[in-house]
Formats: structure tokens, sequence, C-alpha cells
């Protein structure tokens, strides 16, 4: 039966809704607030047959409408301080966001989900096993593997069994708990350089020449080894990729990558550095590493200028990875002879 030309509001936008998801587009309704999406759904289930000539209309009125708008502004101080990126001091983007949560006007897990893997896990040392465990609930999978690598073992494995008593626990509660644990964090001194002293140093280190990075290293043997042993923790580079990335992942780091960047890597790579090519050709079907192989062949020499750029690249297709919790790596460590051991510190979830 058709329905009436005469379309409300409300029809008209799951008339909207119903052809944009028709037509294939990724929309999320996530940002409505609970009560419009409920009343979209339930308008859309008691819709039937809209005829084309209708439906042309409502599109028309739509198209009509978003060309009027000027400027739209985000909604909310947590979309609102995102917008405003680096404009604002870290300090008082942090205060606002506290104050917000704090009145009840955003959700307190936004912000803690923010915060630092260090500060977290400083957070969750501090605080009781079970307040911990929420904690750790409700942090996204790649924030709390880092957060969990940096804490002690015991705790960690504390930590780790409360999270299978979390369950229970209602929504009022749950914010009580992220307010709680937003002022523990109001009440703690920022630190003024964000990053410790060895992720910084190590950062550093992964931009630099190869060179530059073996002879920055020996120097750090000699003045402060156990530093210098906590520095080569922090590191990856091309010659990392054997001992922390887990053979499964080749495949999706060598797609992810860009072939022409690939190919120049691994024609260029000699010495040491063949022992990583070797470890991705090994881990692709042997079609696609037999492509690589030919392609790089064809390449001739690459100089060892462009080796190292093309290594680089590589290595910043494997972090951007990581950063978006498409893989973790493994986590280097030593044992008492300086001898490189790899040890897993997270699971892909």
């Amino acid at each position: 039966m058709n329905l009436e030309p005469a379309l409300s509001p409300r029809q008209k936008a799951a008339v909207i809704v119903r052809l944009l998801i028709g037509s294939g587009e990724d929309l999320s309704l996530e940002q409505l607030p609970p009560d419009a999406q409920s009343a979209l759904a339930h308008e859309m289930a008691l819709m039937g047959l809209v005829d084309r000539q209708t439906r042309d209309r409502v599109i028309e009125e739509f198209c009509e409408s978003v060309e009027q708008v000027g400027v739209t502004f985000p909604g909310g101080l947590n979309p609102t301080l995102d917008l405003l990126g680096g404009t604002l001091s870290q300090d008082t983007a942090d205060r606002l966001r506290r104050m917000a949560a704090m009145a009840g006007h955003s959700d307190p897990w936004d912000r803690i989900a923010t915060l630092p893997a260090r500060q977290i896990a400083g957070l969750a040392q501090s605080e009781a096993v079970e307040i911990a465990a929420v904690l750790f609930s409700k942090l996204p999978v790649p924030k709390a593997a880092e957060a969990f690598a940096l804490m002690p073992a015991d705790q960690a494995r504390h930590i780790a069994y409360a999270m299978s008593l979390t369950s229970g626990i209602e929504t009022p509660a749950l914010r009580r708990i992220g307010v709680a644990l937003l002022q523990a964090v109001d009440g703690t001194a920022r630190p003024a350089i964000d990053k410790a002293p060895v992720e910084k140093v190590g950062a550093i280190l992964n931009e630099a020449p190869s060179g530059t990075r073996d002879q920055v290293l020996t120097g750090l043997d000699e003045d402060d080894a156990a530093f210098a042993q906590e520095v080569r923790k922090a590191i990856f580079t091309w010659a990392n990729i054997p001992s922390r990335i887990d053979p499964r992942d080749i495949p999706r780091i060598a797609r992810a990558a860009d072939p022409a960047t690939l190919h120049k890597a691994i024609a260029g790579a000699k010495d040491a550095d063949r022992v990583a090519a070797e470890f991705i050709l090994s881990n692709l079907s042997s079609r696609m590493a037999d492509g690589i192989r030919d392609e790089a062949e064809a390449l001739g020499r690459v100089s060892s200028e462009d080796t190292e750029t093309a290594m680089a690249e590589i290595v910043a297709t494997i972090r951007r990875m990581e950063q978006a919790g498409d893989l973790f790596l493994i986590s280097a460590d030593t044992d008492d002879d300086g001898t490189e051991i790899a040890i897993r510190t997270a699971e892909s979830a």
C-alpha cells in the first residue's frame, strides 16, 4: 500500500536513511541521541511502500536543505576539542575534558582512553585491583595492551583475573568509577615531557640513519649500558622485523605497503638487512614472493640511500598499522648475556 505523499519529517528521515543504506553508504547513527535512534528505527519498522514520485520529492527537499547549510559545528565539548586540535594547550584541553566529564556532559571513559599508556599503568597500580580491572575493561585493546606491558607481571595477572568479574557492573557505577579515576588523574602532576627518556631516544633513533643510530648506541653502551639496553628495546627498524613481527602479519604488511617501495627495499637489502628481506619473502605465498623477487631483480642495483629510505617507509607502514591496532609488535627483551629474545606482550583480539 502506498503511503500518502505528504510525509512527516520523521518519515522523510527514514526514507533518506533507507536510501543511503541501500546504496551501500557506510552510515553511522551512533552520534544521535538514543531516543532519536529508537524513534527512527520504530518509524522505519512501520513504513511500507513509498512511490517513486514521493521518493524523488524527499530527495530533492533533502538536497535543498543541505545546500542551505553554511557551516556546522560538531556539537558537544569533546568533538569540539578534537576539531580545535593543537590550537589549545594540552593542559587547557585536558582541564576542559575533565570538567565536562565530571559535570555529566561527556563520558569520562572517553577522556581516560586518551591518557598515555604509562599514565594509565601508574593509575592502575595506585588503585584497588577491582578498580584497575574495570579500567582495563573499558580501554581500547591496543591502549590496554600497551599499558599492561608496563606493569609488573604479578599485578597484571591479578587484574586480568579480576576483569572476568566486571561484566555485571551497571552503567551508573561505571560512570562513578570513571569520574573517580579522572579526579585521581587531576590530582597527579602532568609531566612536562610526555615521553620517558627511553621512549624519546628510541623514537629519535628510529628516524635516524642506520650509521648514526649504531654510533649513538655504541656510545650509550660506554656511558650507561643499562640505559642503552632499554633504548634498544624501544627501537624498531628493518633489522628488527624477524624478531618483532609475527610471521602471520607479513602478508597484511605486504599488502599495506607501497609495492614499488617494498620491491626497492628487497632489492637493496644486503648483508644483515638481507635476513629481514628473506623473512618477509618466506612468509608470503609462493606466487606473491616470486612476483616480488622478479620485480626486485628487474630494478637492478639500488643505491644504499634509496634502500634505506625504502626500508624506513616499510617500517613507518608497520608503525601505522600498530598504532591503528591492526597488528601488535613483539616486545624485544634481552637476557643477562645481552642476547635478544622475543616475548609476546599482547595478542590480537
